[in-house]
């Protein structure tokens, strides 16, 4: 058997860097290894663990070698550029994000987050690439997320992770990309989202207490959590993911029902997995309130300029030039920033929320935000200015060039016929509230309208007693109609993000006296529902359909309403949203990708 000369290396003069590599590679021992029958030894020169062996194979090579291993340790080098730092550039990840004094560390380094808000259930999925480009763009690193439980379980035990909800997806783009995530995954999201994310079910159970250590709740939380941490559990950034950072709960200061509750939450976490940094959001009166043991809090108040805060999330700002100017102060001061939301969005559907107080006030269904890009996703003043305050100060480079603004396509105006669907009738001696209708094997009814149908005898004074949780008609047989409302003005404008029932939750009174013997119809508008048969006439309340022409490749648009009284509207059975003529939303947007060339489906109520 043979055996190859040991390899020599040589010097490279004139080159300090070059000269200290020639130290090392000639100081670390040489390995002789046999090798098969006929191919002699292999000599390898034992470098420090953290090296490994690097094979010297022939002396005439050896210079290439070490080209080659100077090029890793460039690259080691390079991975301390923690502000450039790229989710699929990382490896041997052991410590994580954490916080040291008042500032973050990324393993063991200095660390600035410069995040922005995407929720990938407001954005059409073949939209999400663009909106993390134009962050990335922006020379943002970390993008945050909610996920809404009541859209990943609408019925109790039924799960979908598909769509516009593949989360899985959503978060292998961002890596793709180059930005880190901190993920939010409730079980409460508030968000100016129906009931704050929570599902309507949970209200089937009259003593149910939401947000507490209640059996109903904790059992419907827990086996929502098996079926969600298990798909998010592997895009952790200790398991080479790009999330470096999990939120308990949301805002749990401002509500504060039981104090176990965010210990029972933050335990539920971690036994399924979840092994990076624990954060909470609070404003400045519910830290104490919402603080987890073990936990990092994330300040939503405006930032004052009194010291450094791990991170500030900005919203409501009244002009362009105080965004700039605060946003430039958290920068200058050394802290790291979320902007919420750097992408709106849209509340697609029913499931914009409504605030509580003082009072009654619905969402509505643009999320616009004034956020950095607009609804559709176009760029804003704000996003110019934000990447040159970026990229000036902290010389984080733009990695995308901008883009041109999508054309909009001018929509005609097309004749609607009535769509009259017939639903099978629930009959009740009571009104009963949708959400413990029995339907939906009994997951009762979320969203849409119910129609409640009794007969009277004689006239007198028609009132709810403020059972009404919505907007309400009121017909007779003559199509005699007038408006029963609750006290704070509203219809099915979304739930208060805070948890309520909807539609109607006790009697209606003629003359003090209750109705009884109802017929409840559930109006759910689902794409079937839609899809009814058309009649060739219809009186009273009606659902209508049309039909949208689209020569040419859809492109984005917007639906403007002039002369539509109030409902919602379907387009190819994607729904849009609600709308009402007394404002202030006038337009509904409507993303290209939902559109064909061709014939396109309208239908509203």
């Amino acid at each position: 058997m043979g055996s190859e000369a040991v390899p020599q290396i040589s010097r490279v003069p004139g080159c300090p860097f070059l000269e200290r590599a020639f130290q090392l590679v000639a100081a670390a021992p040489i390995v002789t290894c046999v090798t098969e029958a006929g191919q002699g030894n292999r000599h390898f020169r034992r470098f420090p663990r953290w090296l490994g062996e690097w094979p010297f194979i022939h002396p005439s090579r050896c210079f290439l070698c070490l080209q080659i291993w100077l090029l890793i340790c460039f690259s080691i080098h390079a991975r301390f550029n923690w502000s450039h730092l790229l989710p699929l550039q990382m490896w041997g990840r052991s410590l994580g994000l954490q916080t040291k004094d008042s500032l973050f560390q990324l393993e063991g380094h200095p660390f600035r987050i410069f995040g922005g808000s995407v929720h990938y259930f407001r954005v059409p999925r073949e939209y999400w690439r663009d909106r993390m480009m134009k962050m990335k763009a922006c020379g943002l690193n970390t993008l945050t997320t909610y996920v809404p439980w009541n859209l990943h379980e609408a019925a109790r035990g039924k799960f979908d992770f598909s769509g516009i909800l593949d989360l899985e997806t959503f978060l292998a783009t961002a890596a793709e990309v180059g930005l880190w995530v901190i993920l939010r995954p409730g079980p409460y999201i508030c968000s100016e989202w129906d009931l704050g994310g929570l599902p309507s079910w949970l209200l089937r159970d009259p003593a149910m207490r939401l947000r507490t250590t209640y059996k109903g709740f904790t059992e419907a939380v827990n086996a929502y959590f098996d079926h969600l941490i298990p798909k998010v559990v592997s895009h952790q950034y200790k398991k080479g993911g790009p999330i470096i950072a999990v939120q308990v709960e949301n805002e749990y200061g401002s509500y504060a029902k039981d104090p176990n509750y965010m210990t029972y939450v933050k335990t539920a976490l971690l036994e399924r997995g979840i092994v990076e940094l624990l954060m909470t959001s609070d404003n400045k009166d519910g830290l104490s309130s919402g603080f987890v043991e073990g936990g990092r809090w994330l300040c939503i108040a405006l930032w004052e300029g009194k010291g450094k805060l791990p991170l500030n999330r900005y919203w409501n700002f009244p002009s362009f030039l105080e965004m700039v100017n605060t946003v430039h102060s958290i920068l200058k001061a050394g802290a790291s920033i979320n902007l919420y939301m750097f992408h709106g969005g849209t509340n697609f559907g029913f499931m914009n929320g409504a605030l509580g107080f003082p009072n009654y006030k619905p969402d509505i269904t643009s999320y616009d935000y004034d956020a950095v890009l607009t609804e559709a996703g176009d760029y804003t003043n704000k996003f110019f200015k934000l990447r040159c305050q970026i990229s000036v100060l902290y010389r984080v480079k733009a990695v995308w060039g901008g883009c041109k603004s999508l054309d909009r396509m001018q929509l005609p105006t097309h004749s609607f016929v009535p769509l009259v669907p017939p639903p099978q009738p629930i009959k009740s001696e009571v009104p009963v509230n949708m959400e413990s209708l029995q339907v939906n094997d009994g997951n009762g009814q979320s969203y849409g309208y119910t129609l409640y149908e009794t007969a009277i005898k004689g006239g007198g004074q028609l009132h709810s007693g403020d059972h009404i949780r919505d907007r309400a008609q009121v017909r007779d047989e003559e199509q005699m109609c007038v408006r029963l409302c609750r006290k704070q003005e509203s219809h099915r404008q979304g739930r208060l993000q805070g948890g309520s029932e909807g539609s109607l939750i006790g009697d209606v009174f003629l003359n003090e006296t209750p109705l009884r013997n109802f017929k409840i119809y559930s109006l759910e508008m689902k794409p079937l529902f839609m899809e009814s048969a058309v009649p060739d006439e219809a009186t009273g309340p009606a659902f209508f359909r049309g039909s949208l022409q689209v020569q040419y490749l859809p492109q984005d648009t917007f639906l403007k309403l002039e002369g539509w009284e109030k409902g919602v509207v379907f387009v190819n059975g994607q729904n849009l949203g609600r709308y009402w003529k007394i404002g202030p939303q006038e337009t509904l947007y409507l993303p290209g990708t939902w559109l064909r060339p061709g014939d396109n489906e309208v239908s509203r109520s």
